[in-house]
């Protein structure tokens, strides 16, 4: 796995958090031997991504420990509520993964209980693609389970391109795979669930578009909550301007406005500023209309080039002859996704997937 995150957030397991996860293991276990799990936790431990710390906490448990799977289990499952981290929870169930699938049963009953602390997202995906039938009829049970962070597992763990995990290509050829979870959650209570199932859906729409209109189409979005899933789902559609997705949004046809005052400022910046985006939209139409409205970058690229980035600016309905101003700041920064070159930014107002106007802003070297 190729980590890119920031250098700061690999210090969840610095040396203080090595410490403290040896201390609470030997309140529970008083026979840990913690020299030895410090001593293998902390070699190289600089030079090692996030991912790659947690797992070394994971391996290291696992050298020092004389006990078998199931007494390493016990252990473990008193370990998880006592860590002062639910991002350090991981380990947990990534040595469920590494050291339990032969022993199907358990490790299913651990990953559920340790996703309650933290999240076994990541460690689920190594039972699909060692058992995969198994360990989705597994998730479907899940799909049904009265804890928000166990519904959550089953949509998340077997999303087709989770970030900082392998692809799930069986899910990626065939997304009705999942479609029972997907069912199961379409109207879930629990934000965070909606938000995994959302992102599941939104991963297809990058595969099979197709299926996940048609999915969609077929849902009743009188529930808040299912309508909620549906515009989250279809946000890339939305932003490449996707006729059927702006439909089910209520905002498939042509937008009757008129755009004034587009603006971006200051003109001319240096990294790390923020540039202003401001217009009026006038609407031309005899009737109310749904209008979503997003904006778009053309960020020079480091051979001269362009390459457009959508943002999502808002979802409304304008009534006939109304007007409604909008202003959104932007920071130009560096990121981990994204690094910036001197040159002229051209920034597009998108309406209902239509361009309706250009502004400009230079970006100093």
């Amino acid at each position: 796995m190729t980590d890119q995150s920031a250098p700061a957030l690999k210090e969840i397991f610095n040396l203080e958090r090595l410490q403290h996860i040896a201390t609470e293991m030997t309140a529970v276990y008083p026979a840990f031997d913690a020299k030895g799990f410090l001593k293998h936790a902390k070699a190289g431990l600089a030079e090692l991504s996030v991912m790659q710390r947690m797992a070394r906490v994971s391996e290291s448990l696992h050298a020092v420990m004389p006990l078998d799977y199931a007494n390493t289990l016990t252990r473990l499952y008193a370990l998880a509520p006592r860590l002062n981290s639910a991002f350090v929870s991981l380990f947990l169930p990534h040595y469920v993964a590494s050291y339990g699938r032969d022993d199907f049963k358990r490790s299913m009953a651990a990953l559920k209980y340790f996703t309650t602390f933290g999240s076994a997202e990541f460690a689920i995906r190594h039972f699909l693609l060692h058992d995969f039938k198994r360990t989705l009829a597994v998730m479907q049970e899940w799909s049904l389970d009265a804890n928000e962070h166990v519904r959550r597992l089953a949509s998340e763990g077997s999303r087709p391109r989770l970030p900082w995990s392998f692809r799930l290509a069986q899910v990626q050829a065939d997304p009705q795979l999942c479609a029972s979870i997907l069912d199961n959650l379409k109207a879930d209570s629990s934000l965070y669930v909606r938000k995994s199932v959302a992102n599941h859906l939104n991963d297809i729409t990058k595969d099979d578009p197709d299926w996940v209109l048609s999915l969609i189409e077929g849902w009743s979005l009188d529930n808040t909550h299912t309508a909620w899933i549906a515009r989250h789902a279809l946000r890339s559609l939305i932003k490449q301007g996707n006729t059927r997705a702006l439909t089910i949004m209520g905002a498939g046809a042509k937008a009757e406005v008129k755009i004034h005052h587009l603006q971006v400022t200051p003109a001319v910046i240096n990294l790390g500023e923020r540039i202003s985006v401001s217009f009026t939209l006038e609407s031309t139409a005899a009737t109310a209309q749904k209008l979503v409205v997003d904006y778009a970058i053309d960020y020079v690229k480091s051979a001269g080039h362009s390459a457009a980035k959508v943002f999502k600016l808002k979802t409304f309905s304008l009534d006939a002859g109304e007007h409604h101003s909008i202003r959104r700041e932007q920071h130009i920064r560096e990121l981990t996704t994204r690094k910036h070159y001197p040159g002229t930014h051209r920034v597009h107002v998108m309406v209902n997937g239509e361009r309706l106007g250009s502004a400009a802003f230079e970006l100093r070297g």
